[in-house]
C-alpha cells in the first residue's frame, strides 16, 4: 500500500487558550481614562476567572486581556474565535490587536487600532459558546468605529481582550451595559474553522 504522504488537513478547532493557560492574563480597567471600575483576574484549573465592579461614571468599561503574543498567532487556517464563558446575561466585546501591516501607520493611534464584535452571554452561571467569524471583527479605536477599508488579518495576531463596555461596538450605547458587580469565567478560546 502507498503512503499518501503527510497529511495538511488542519485541525477543525485549535485550542488558544484554556485552564490554567490564562495565566499571565490581566485587568485593564477604565482607571486609565480617569474612571473607577474596578476589576481583578484569577487562573486557575477551570480557566480565567474576572470579578470586578463597573462603574459608568468617568469611564464605564472593565475588561482582561492576554499578555502580547510573540511571536504574532497566525490563525490564517481557521475562520472565527469560538469562546466558552460563563458570564451574566450581559453583553461583552471580543478585541483582538494584530501586528501591523501598514507600515506602522496605526502604531500612532493613541489606544490603537483593534478589531471587535460585540457579543451576548447566557443568565448567570449558564455556559455560553460564542461563534465570532473573522469576517464580523470591525477595526474600532478606542470604542469608535474606523471608517477606513481595513481588512483584518488573522496571521498577526497580537493580543486578545474581553470587555464590558458602555460602548457597543458601533460607537453607540451597549443595550446590554449594566453596571455593578461582575463576575466573568472565560473557560477557554479556540481557533475553529
Amino acid at each position: 500500500m502507498a503512503s499518501s504522504g503527510p497529511s495538511t488537513e488542519k485541525p477543525a478547532s485549535l485550542t488558544l487558550v484554556a485552564g490554567d493557560g490564562f495565566s499571565g492574563w490581566h485587568a485593564l480597567n477604565d482607571t486609565v481614562m480617569g474612571g473607577q471600575s474596578r476589576g481583578s483576574t484569577q487562573a486557575g484549573s477551570g480557566g480565567l476567572v474576572f470579578d470586578g465592579e463597573v462603574i459608568e461614571a468617568g469611564g464605564g468599561f472593565i475588561s482582561c486581556r492576554s499578555p502580547v503574543f510573540g511571536p504574532p498567532l497566525d490563525l490564517s487556517a481557521y475562520a472565527a474565535f469560538e469562546l466558552d464563558l460563563r458570564a451574566d446575561g450581559r453583553r461583552y466585546k471580543l478585541a483582538v490587536a494584530c501586528a501591523d501591516g501598514l507600515g506602522g501607520m496605526t502604531e500612532l493611534i493613541p489606544g490603537g487600532l483593534r478589531w471587535v464584535a460585540e457579543f451576548a452571554t447566557q443568565p448567570a452561571g449558564e455556559l455560553s459558546r460564542i461563534r465570532i467569524a473573522f469576517a464580523d471583527l470591525r477595526p474600532s479605536v478606542r470604542a469608535r468605529p474606523l471608517g477606513l477599508p481595513l481588512r483584518f488579518d488573522p496571521s498577526r495576531i497580537t493580543r486578545l481582550q474581553l470587555l464590558h463596555s458602555r460602548f457597543a461596538d458601533d460607537g453607540g450605547s451597549n443595550s446590554g451595559f449594566r453596571a455593578g458587580p461582575i463576575h466573568l469565567v472565560i473557560e477557554a478560546i479556540r481557533a475553529v474553522a
